[in-house]
């Protein structure tokens, strides 16, 4: 039983491919087109999951869509027409991008892929995002917990799940969205919404929630969990380019310059920004309002997040919660889930936002449309596209790349270690590139987390990110627990994910600076054996070496660029870049 799930037209297109009840392979189509959250229809994607399983289009037994594309143009629609003629722009444009091409995506699929219409099948949006998190999950039931932007109408839901079904039991409806109001704050900011948000949490660790009796101005909650927005501030329904409108500006003040860097007294200035402008106390200060604002987003949306779940576990009784949507990878948020709630065990998928839709359609398909029980968990994210030796070989050799291959993996391991040591930045390629937006150790950028300037020389080098921007650890998951704040690492999937952010201990801060972030807190990353056995020794081999079985981890891409998935393009960014050595496969590169 082959089931091909798609996301599509929003943005982070995706494809995913299942069999019997099993992911084969899943990819962003991104990767492939080098188009960073591009949104078009995966096509390449697609190729490669048929590829992946062997396959053609025309063998697949279903093909499910994410979403319902008339449904989701009624509510554009609707929503627009409440507010012409403000919104005849969105209008205009909604009638373009629709009738060229969204709404006959059936046509599309059945067209690109060969299959006739009786097996192409459409899901609902937060469904698909409810399914991918509980059906990849080891709960045999849970809450379910689903917050983004906005899907066809509804912008949140509650639900539970049991076995292989799932039940949604309410909504929260556009213009009314969690998600929305933390993009609006991520422009305001000065960040490109959809790309911007985790810049906004980041950011918020330099400042304090001073503004947030403000945000609480633009957003009310009830007993129950449920928000309402004041729309008075509020753009986005009506609007092409604004999220906010000009009285979200009276409350909150002029909005950061986007080419302007950011700086607070105590983020310092690095030195890759240039020379310290004259201005630099005044600058400094003003940019701390802004840290101050973003600091108040966060809280406020955590405490929202916080009495959606609380009040989810009052009514369902469950001790476990599974959460999926673009805010579910919120990671300062998870982690105050985790533990300020009653539930004991929450799981989140990599993917949490619309790419992980697709593997959500897929899983519907299989268990709610065709009743298949349950069997898979998702243990990793390593579901992308896999290069051999030989063809990393090929193409080394082909541009007469100088390496040395290294069969023996301690003595390849022993010699990153040794670079690591030394200060040296390394590129780690190895695999199948993952599955979701982090880097989890296929294709990572690493250094050593003990040196406290390892930060600025891999944004100097690499980067040349905003210096509030924390890099994450690896850990090995059988001692987290020496140097994370988090009691029994093994049980906690979203950990394995970076989608957790807890306290780096009093008595490990010194020894992890590199990865410490201003709060003292850490996006972790729990390395397993048994899925990562590369990886884990890599770690396992730095730790014997220096008594920190921890690695600085970052994604391998420069900025603007999606994370590489060929050997071509990791050769391509390490020549321009700082980087110190690349390691693909079992070849190592050196300048």
């Amino acid at each position: 039983m082959n089931i091909m799930g798609i996301s599509c037209f929003f943005h982070d297109s995706a494809a995913a491919l299942l069999r019997d009840g099993e992911i084969v392979a899943a990819a962003e189509e991104e990767r492939f087109t080098r188009k960073k959250h591009d949104y078009r229809y995966p096509a390449n994607a697609i190729e490669f999951c048929l590829r992946a399983g062997r396959i053609r289009g025309e063998e697949l037994d279903l093909v499910v869509f994410f979403e319902k594309p008339f449904l989701k143009f009624e509510r554009i629609l609707q929503s627009t027409m409440q507010t012409f003629p403000r919104s005849r722009k969105v209008f205009q444009e909604s009638l373009v991008a629709w009738f060229t091409e969204k709404l006959w995506i059936k046509s599309l699929i059945k067209e690109t892929l060969r299959v006739p219409e009786s097996k192409i099948l459409f899901s609902d949006h937060h469904l698909s995002h409810a399914a991918s998190a509980f059906f990849c999950s080891p709960f045999e039931e849970a809450a379910i917990l689903t917050v983004d932007g906005v899907g066809e109408w509804a912008t949140a839901t509650y639900g539970t799940g049991r076995g292989s079904e799932i039940k949604i039991c309410r909504e929260i409806r556009f213009p009314h969205s969690l998600g929305l109001l933390y993009s609006a704050f991520t422009a305001f900011l000065g960040f490109e919404v959809n790309e911007g948000e985790y810049k906004v949490m980041g950011m918020a660790p330099f400042g304090e929630p001073r503004y947030a009796d403000k945000v609480w101005k633009l957003i009310g909650q009830e007993a129950d969990g449920s928000f309402h927005l004041n729309m008075e501030y509020f753009s986005f329904h009506q609007s092409t380019y604004a999220t906010y409108d000009d009285r979200f500006v009276d409350v909150f003040g002029p909005p950061r310059d986007p080419k302007a860097h950011f700086f607070t007294p105590s983020s310092g200035y690095p030195s890759y920004f240039g020379e310290k402008p004259a201005a630099y106390d005044r600058l400094a200060r003003e940019n701390q309002r802004y840290a101050d604002i973003a600091a108040s987003i966060q809280a406020v949306t955590e405490e929202v997040l916080l009495k959606m779940a609380c009040h989810l576990h009052r009514e369902t009784g469950l001790k476990h919660l599974c959460m999926a949507g673009g805010v579910a990878l919120n990671s300062v948020a998870n982690g105050r889930i985790l533990r300020e709630t009653a539930f004991e065990e929450i799981f989140i998928q990599p993917a949490a936002g619309d790419g992980g839709g697709a593997v959500g359609a897929a899983l519907y398909g299989y268990h709610m449309v065709l009743g298949k029980p349950r069997q898979f968990v998702m243990r990793h994210a390593c579901w992308g596209q896999e290069y051999s030796a030989g063809e990393i070989d090929a193409f080394l050799r082909s541009q007469n790349i100088a390496h040395t291959r290294v069969e023996n993996d301690d003595a390849l391991l022993g010699r990153v270690v040794d670079a690591l040591q030394q200060g040296r930045v390394v590129g780690w390629f190895q695999g199948r590139f993952e599955w979701g937006p982090r880097a989890l150790g296929n294709r990572s950028i690493l250094a050593d987390p003990r040196d406290p300037a390892m930060k600025d020389i891999v944004n100097t080098k690499i980067k040349f990110r905003e210096p509030f921007r924390p890099f994450a650890p690896s850990v090995l998951m059988e001692r987290a627990a020496d140097f994370f704040d988090l009691a029994e690492p093994a049980r906690h999937y979203p950990a394995r994910y970076m989608l957790y952010v807890v306290g780096v201990k009093d008595g490990a801060r010194d020894r992890v600076p590199a990865i410490t972030h201003v709060d003292g807190s850490a996006r972790l990353q729990t390395v397993d054996r048994e899925t990562a056995p590369r990886y884990h020794r890599l770690i396992q081999t730095f730790g014997e070496a220096t008594g920190v079985p921890v690695v600085l981890n970052t994604s391998f891409n420069l900025k603007g660029e999606p994370i590489v998935n060929s050997p071509a393009e990791a050769f391509s960014t390490f020549s321009r870049s700082g980087m110190d050595v690349l390691v693909l496969g079992q070849h190592i590169i050196e300048k």
